[in-house]
């Protein structure tokens, strides 16, 4: 673990960040991203709208109030995906020991690229620079021997901050931290260890660990290695994506069915929009439904060969959409998902009564769609049926 070297890098409230990108006019304006519903919840905030406690998974009314006068946008899944992917091009320019994390963050093992692009701390300030000058956003880093410690470094200086932390000062380094900033420390477990007066990193550091895991268990043994910078995990590249879905809450919870219809086949169009792009095919569809009482069910059905088409997908989810209480039941949320996920190589050959020629025209026609809303975004081209309001008071989409 001593020779590895592992850079975690976090773009600054990225969302957020890609709307000013877009529009310079919301420059230094408090911009929240996550819809503009009541009852959704903030994506992401930039720092002017942080400074007045607005942050992620915050509910949307409680930050119009914290925030009245911000800038509230909807989520451009489409649009961060498609800047995530130069962004990360640019990471695996330097080496391919690259783990996504989530769109705006990952963990870069450099340990062999040094030869190459010098030290560390160099080849981390290069990324940063390469991606503020061919992106226009910036990114924040965190250097260390280990994946805790470069996590907990990059956010010790954000935004646009680099911190480094020699080879042999992770204990030293965590030892000041609240003990919450720990991974595997909850609101739960931080009460109760403040309880027992540990306050930081470094007070938990110092307790033996047989009494940590007399006390806490198997998890209390694994803290206390983690507070005193013990982590071998290694960079895992290849982190299979198991699902690929998209849900919505509504502004209003939806009763009649042709606007439960209607919403299903926008987020069908939205999931499928999500397979192409990166690649993929789904066997397994399965739909999501959250009551009124919040009550949540799903329901599955594999199909005989995987899909990437919006039609496919809609169809079998109004299939499903008949097991549940839609119709009867009011509705707040809705989602789509397709798992059992495999490249178009791996679809196997086609039935024997396919209209090959027809599907062709289809996939065409879809990836034409993705090129228009890859450049103009997810609302340029819709399906019509997505714009006969048949309900003054159906649902606003993000």
């Amino acid at each position: 673990m001593a020779d590895r070297w592992i850079i975690h890098l976090d773009m600054d409230a990225f969302y957020a960040s890609v709307e000013v990108l877009d529009n310079p006019d919301l420059k230094g304006r408090p911009v929240i991203v996550g819809g503009t519903k009541e009852r959704g919840v903030v994506s992401a905030a930039s720092y002017e709208a942080r400074s007045f406690g607005v942050h992620s998974a915050l509910p949307i009314a409680t930050a119009r109030r914290l925030c009245p006068h911000g800038v509230y946008l909807p989520v451009r899944m489409e649009r961060y995906k498609a800047v995530s992917d130069r962004i990360f091009e640019i990471f695996r320019r330097y080496t391919p020991l690259v783990e996504p994390l989530s769109l705006d963050e990952a963990f870069l093992d450099v340990t062999g690229s040094i030869r190459l692009f010098g030290s560390p701390p160099q080849i981390a300030q290069t990324i940063r620079e390469r991606v503020r000058a061919e992106i226009g956003l910036t990114v924040s880093a965190g250097v260390a021997p280990s994946k805790l410690v470069a996590k907990i470094a990059s956010d010790v200086n954000k935004p646009d901050g680099l911190t480094v932390v020699p080879k042999d000062g992770s204990a030293a380094f965590l030892a000041a931290l609240p003990i919450g900033r720990l991974w595997g420390v909850g609101r739960v477990s931080r009460r109760k260890l403040e309880l027992m007066g540990i306050v930081t990193i470094g007070d938990l550091a110092a307790l033996p660990l047989s009494f940590l895991e007399k006390t806490f268990g198997r998890s209390g043994l694994e803290l206390g290695r983690l507070a005193r910078g013990e982590d071998d995990r290694g960079v895992e590249p290849d982190r299979e994506v198991k699902s690929i879905g998209a849900e919505e809450t509504m502004a209003r919870d939806l009763i009649r069915m042709a606007d439960v219809k209607k919403e299903l086949l926008w987020l069908a169009t939205r999931v499928t929009r999500r397979l192409r792009r990166n690649g993929f095919l789904g066997r397994t569809v399965t739909l999501k439904v959250k009551y009124q009482d919040f009550q949540q069910i799903t329901r599955s059905e594999t199909l005989s060969r995987p899909t990437d088409e919006a039609r496919t997908v809609y169809e079998t989810v109004l299939d499903l959409l008949e097991k549940t209480s839609a119709g009867h039941r009011p509705i707040r949320l809705l989602g789509i998902s397709l798992s059992g996920l495999g490249g178009r190589d791996e679809s196997g050959q086609a039935f024997l009564f396919d209209d090959l020629e027809q599907k062709d025209k289809a996939r065409r026609l879809d990836m034409a769609l993705d090129r228009i809303t890859g450049k103009y975004g997810s609302r340029s081209v819709l399906p019509a049926s997505l714009f006969e309001e048949t309900d003054p008071h159906a649902p606003k989409r993000r």
